[in-house]
């Protein structure tokens, strides 16, 4: 979703962005569930992120808030510190859309969001053992933490510049998305930063990109399908039925614009092996932070 205000300085360089929390707010109270209208497929898909988001952004902070005492570079801390504040500002946002709005279409997301607090605090949370073990296992999780990075920027490029508004989705649902995009786009390379810190090298990249794309899928796969056993236009149909829906879905959405193409995901994911990558490849700075300054949503919070 690109607006004139984006458009007409997305060439401007800003130069180096200091990364803050917004404080936004979004009034979601008539979204409707399918929130692009027609595109049932896709809106619900997209909703997953509403859940699986919050727990996997606090699992961001928290391995972060590890990591920032032993960092001693001030200018990464700094951008670290940043990140953390968007990120603990995401998981708030996306537990109030779930709380205020899915919960209210009828969508109970308690099983979900159980499986989310356990995979994100006990698979994924700091072990005991020796500090040296100990900082080993920190640094496994930053690379992990950076490859879900990756997508989480291609994601943003993609909300940026996708259709949802021309085809009529709910502004203040779009409004958030959006924003929550942008400022991935804004912070993309600070999670690469803070890994490479550590110790970088093509190998653990490799290693934790091969975690991290089964990871996403399965999950938003598993919340897609825990959406739609809800979605009273979907649940009661034959599964060869949802197939042929859901793939046309895709075909279709992906086409016009509303959903991203898994070719371009695909093309991103050999990039991130490539020994020259660098996360600001992915998507414009300037485009992010122009529509920063004008989202509805953070200017009424303002």
């Amino acid at each position: 979703m690109t607006t004139e205000a984006t458009r007409s300085t997305v060439e401007t360089d800003p130069g180096k962005v200091e990364l803050h929390a917004r404080n936004v707010a979004f009034d979601l109270t008539n979204a409707p569930l399918h929130w692009i209208p027609n595109h049932p497929m896709s809106s619900n898909m997209i909703t997953v992120l509403n859940l699986l988001l919050p727990e996997g952004e606090r699992w961001f902070v928290e391995t972060f808030n590890e990591a920032l005492p032993l960092i001693k570079d001030e200018a990464l801390a700094a951008d670290m510190r940043g990140f953390v504040g968007q990120e603990a500002m995401h998981a708030e946002v996306h537990d109030r859309a779930v709380e205020s709005w899915l919960r209210g279409h009828g969508i109970d997301p308690t099983g979900y969001l159980k499986q989310m607090e356990w995979i994100f605090h006990k698979v994924l949370g700091p072990r005991d053992g020796t500090p040296e073990n100990k900082q080993k296992h920190l640094i496994e999780r930053l690379w992990l933490i950076a490859a879900i990075e990756h997508y989480t920027a291609l994601l943003g490029d993609f909300a940026l510049n996708c259709t949802w508004t021309e085809n009529g989705a709910d502004p203040n649902m779009a409004d958030m998305f959006t924003w929550h995009g942008a400022e991935e786009v804004e912070h993309r390379a600070v999670a690469h930063d803070a890994a490479s810190y550590f110790a970088d090298s093509p190998l653990r990249r490799a290693r934790a990109m091969s975690l991290a794309l089964p990871f996403l899928v399965w999950l938003l796969a598993r919340g897609f399908r825990f959406i739609n056993s809800q979605d009273p236009s979907i649940a009661d149909q034959s599964i060869p039925a949802k197939g042929k829906l859901y793939l046309g879905s895709y075909f279709r959405d992906s086409r016009i614009g509303v959903f991203p193409k898994i070719s371009k995901l695909a093309v991103a994911t050999i990039a991130y092996f490539k020994p020259g990558f660098a996360p600001t490849d992915i998507g414009d700075t300037a485009q992010a932070v122009a529509f920063l300054a004008s989202s509805p949503g953070a200017r009424r919070a303002a």
